[in-house]
């Protein structure tokens, strides 16, 4: 992995950038998610603008849209053909646990879960099928897919970009970094929830 890497980063920039979007935006599509993981992608275009091959806005916004595209294009094939492609994905390569945390997340979530399954690597391939799949309204996918791609995709970027030559300690914790930024975010609503609710008795 190590040497496909370092590969990506000696790409002309415009395939690197190129690949900032495909690798995220793929990883929804069809499934597969469980095979590619997508923030390599995002964190190595941050690692690029840290190095000047690559403008940051230019980063950002290409991992955030293929973030976005690559989970609308997720959702609309699984309501599509969700039910036959999980059928032919091999349990070794699909785990079923997995499958099941994602339609407990939708079923618990609705439309949160979009944004929760975003910080984590197993939920973040199987969600956006698996809501198209339950027929989660798209008005409502759409509001929290874009929420949570764009927090996902810049935290990683800003990630990248601040690790620089680091990065490759960085991708070796990637899930554990989603999962705890998903947790300060998750904290930081709770606090406002709570300094709003303290204002509001002491006005009342």
């Amino acid at each position: 992995m190590g040497h496909v890497l370092e590969g990506i980063l000696r790409l002309p920039p415009l395939l690197a950038l190129a690949l900032v979007f495909l690798l995220p935006a793929v990883e929804a599509s069809a499934f597969l998610g469980v095979i590619i993981p997508g923030e390599i992608g995002v964190i190595l275009g941050g690692v690029l603008a840290n190095q000047h091959k690559l403008p940051l806005a230019a980063v950002l916004v290409a991992g955030i849209l293929g973030a976005v595209i690559g989970d609308t294009v997720g959702y609309w094939v699984g309501h599509r053909w969700g039910e036959t492609l999980l059928q032919k994905i091999p349990n070794r390569v699909l785990k079923p646990e997995h499958i099941n945390a994602a339609e407990e997340s939708i079923r618990k979530f609705g439309g949160k879960s979009v944004f929760i399954g975003r910080f984590t690597a197993a939920l973040r391939a199987l969600v956006p099928g698996l809501a198209g799949m339950s027929r989660l309204p798209y008005g409502r996918f759409l509001a929290w897919n874009a929420a949570g791609g764009a927090v996902w995709a810049t935290g990683f970027v800003v990630l990248g970009y601040l690790a620089g030559s680091q990065y490759a300690r960085i991708e070796h914790y990637a899930n554990y970094i989603g999962l705890a930024l998903l947790a300060t975010i998750i904290a930081v609503l709770v606090i406002r929830h709570r300094r709003s609710t303290t204002k509001e008795h002491a006005n009342a």
